[in-house]
């Protein structure tokens, strides 16, 4: 029966944990892993309402504490992708995806810094 998608086989995820389900080129991967390296504070999104509270409330969390409250805002979709983020906004912090698909709130994102940077 073949309704709904039973019965059927699941297809193979790309076994190079690739996010974007084994349609992109190396080129453009190789591009937007690159951007995962860097350290520092990223908010991932569109450009949209939410993800720009998220970039308010982390420029002002990054105050508080006293850090640089400089952010990169990404808003390339491969480069997004690279983080395997599909839910945005999304805060990244020295690399790591810290939160995604949600707005958090400038004592969320306290918590979150000083969770992953320490308390500096």
């Amino acid at each position: 029966m073949g309704l709904f998608g039973f019965g059927k086989k699941k297809e193979e995820v790309n076994a190079g944990g690739c996010s974007c389900g084994g349609n992109c080129t190396p080129k453009p991967m190789a591009k937007a892993d690159e951007t995962k390296e860097t350290s520092g504070v990223k908010v991932l999104g569109s450009g949209c309402a939410k993800c720009n509270q998220l970039e308010s409330a982390a420029v002002e969390a990054l105050t508080e504490l006293g850090m640089d409250a400089s952010i990169e805002h990404v808003t390339d979709f491969e480069k997004i992708a690279a983080y395997g983020v599909m839910s945005t906004p999304a805060l990244v912090v020295d690399g790591k995806v810290a939160s995604y698909g949600k707005v958090l709130k400038k004592d969320e994102v306290i918590a979150i810094l000083q969770k992953v940077r320490g308390s500096k």
